[in-house]
């Protein structure tokens, strides 16, 4: 993706995205903070707006190591936030363990459109906490 409105159409499965055989959900996102159209807080409100979206982990990945804009990011729905290192082995390191992590762990299962999928709360340990849409 080039900038954060077009991160926004490929979620929303619109356009040239609609194909979801050929662009599928992502199963977590890395996005950067400063981008063009729409900046990366506006793929985060964008995502928490949606609550059938608030299942896929978020993770932003900036060259800004600004206090605000960290404390801003999560404020807003980021799940973890890294300062991009500045070499470029690092940053695949980095890219690296990003995603062996966020593979490795147990995130719920989504629809092909990205919808979350409903799931029987009986007997379960969060069932006192709804299900947005249920």
């Amino acid at each position: 993706m080039n900038d954060g409105a077009q991160a926004v159409a490929y979620l929303k499965g619109e356009g040239r995205y609609a194909d979801r055989a050929t662009f599928e959900f992502p199963t977590f996102i890395i996005t950067d903070l400063k981008m063009p159209v729409l900046d990366g807080f506006g793929v985060l409100q964008f995502l928490r707006s949606q609550p059938e979206f608030g299942v896929i982990p978020t993770i932003i990945l900036s060259a800004s190591s600004d206090e605000d804009d960290i404390k801003k990011a999560f404020l807003v729905g980021s799940h973890s936030y890294f300062t991009k290192p500045r070499d470029l082995t690092e940053l695949e390191a980095l890219l690296k363990r990003i995603i062996e992590y966020w593979s490795e762990c147990e995130v719920p299962q989504v629809h092909a459109t990205g919808k979350m999928l409903m799931t029987e709360s009986h007997g379960k340990l969060g069932e006192r906490i709804p299900q947005p849409g249920a």
